[in-house]
């Protein structure tokens, strides 16, 4: 690995022939500079993100290519959507999208190592594409970043290049859950066994989850990502001692980056490994906790797209609930307010107008009630959904266009 000016990458990134598929690292990661200094030198080259933050160059020459669509580039002219479950996505870029450079947020070294720090996910593979390739390496090391175990430790033989920063990382802002997501994680907690293994991701709702099972003890946690609620777990004693944390991602507050740094209580693995259904399986009880867009009658839900066009993507939704419904003791469970209060309508309908993103859940759950799904006849799961997620003011209207789709409604 060689340390290098940035007007020097700049050179180095100018003379990439054609145009250059590029993975940045991305949800909360992403190596800002080193994009800067790649998209001013480089006039024309496809950009492939996971869950891309605002900021994402959109000029033209700019091909944006997501299999999870974030923010910025949610909308675009511009984006090719690649429908993938994430634990495909190493796949996806070694068979259909092979990259040419990698550009990494990391640690500065560390006894002849870096580290990925707050997100592995698909990194590794892609590096490992790269370099088989003949592609380039560039790290941006932020001695911010947290020294985390697992995946996320790369030998300095890995990286090409590397530029140095000093830049804070991206937090949440703190916002005070709804009395709606309170209800709600009230009632997911309720149906979370003892001693199971957690999967949940970020947001109102999982965070009120995770701060009613405070009193719990035996908690693991096997999940995509993890924040800050699950360092409350922790310091309240609800997770089982002993039992790493695993998971690919991390994103929260600064005191959580300084409990990971270098805390082998913390484990972050590649892709193929946190999300492989096989692997979800194995854990004792896994508790899957999603959200979603829209759930119909036939107990399917939308997660990904609005009004037909994509908004997300797969994620690691699929992987979740199919492996925690091969876990012993596992249960899937779909949590979403029954009311979307922007467009004003009701998020349990009685079709879905698009395609699916999930379905043969174990439960879904809104502020209004649980519905049992798993183990109840297409009949009985309908009425649930209807007399106990469904808002008041949209049963009516359920009821009758159910009945015209043919369940039996009382």
């Amino acid at each position: 690995m060689r340390v290098i000016s940035e007007s020097r990458l700049a050179s180095v990134l100018s003379g990439l022939p054609g145009t250059p598929r590029v993975v940045a690292g991305g949800n909360f990661s992403t190596p800002w500079r080193a994009l800067s200094v790649l998209d001013a030198a480089v006039p024309e080259y496809r950009l492939f993100m996971l869950n891309a933050q605002a900021g994402v160059p959109g000029r033209e020459g700019v091909t944006l290519e997501s299999p999870f669509v974030g923010p910025g580039m949610r909308g675009r002219d511009n984006l090719r959507y690649f429908p993938a479950r994430l634990s495909r996505v190493p796949d996806l870029l070694a068979q259909a999208l092979p990259p040419d450079v990698v550009l990494l947020h990391t640690t500065p070294p560390v006894d002849g190592t870096l580290s990925l720090g707050t997100e592995v996910n698909i990194l590794p593979a892609a590096i490992e594409q790269v370099r088989a390739r003949g592609g380039v390496v560039v790290a941006q090391m932020n001695p911010r970043m947290p020294y985390t175990y697992g995946d996320a430790v790369l030998s300095l033989e890995e990286v090409d290049y590397a530029i140095e920063v000093d830049e804070p990382l991206a937090s949440p802002a703190p916002r005070p859950p709804s009395e709606v997501s309170r209800v709600i994680g009230d009632r997911v907690a309720a149906l979370i066994p003892g001693g199971a293994t957690l999967q949940l991701g970020i947001g109102q709702v999982p965070d009120a989850v995770l701060a009613a099972l405070l009193s719990r003890r035996g908690l693991t946690v096997w999940s995509e990502m993890f924040s800050d609620g699950v360092l409350a777990l922790e310091k309240a004693g609800a997770l089982e001692a002993g039992v790493p944390v695993t998971a690919s991602f991390v994103f929260g507050g600064a005191e959580l980056y300084d409990w990971i740094d270098r805390n082998d209580r913390v484990r972050l693995l590649r892709t193929e490994k946190t999300n492989d259904p096989a692997l979800i399986s194995r854990q004792h009880a896994l508790t899957s906790v999603n959200g979603a867009l829209q759930v119909d009658l036939y107990a399917q839900a939308n997660a990904a797209r609005v009004r037909g066009l994509i908004y997300s993507g797969f994620g690691g939704q699929t992987d979740f609930i199919v492996g925690a419904l091969h876990s012993p003791g596992g249960r899937a469970i779909i949590a979403l307010p029954s009311w979307h209060p922007k467009a004003d309508v009701s998020t349990v309908v009685p079709r879905l107008a698009g395609p699916v993103t999930s379905f043969q859940h174990s439960f879904i759950v809104s502020e209004q009630g649980a519905a049992a799904i798993w183990g109840h006849d297409a009949a009985g799961q309908a009425q649930q959904l209807l007399d106990n997620v469904a808002h008041p003011g949209a049963r009516d209207e359920l009821r009758e266009a159910g009945r015209r789709l043919g369940f039996p409604l009382r």
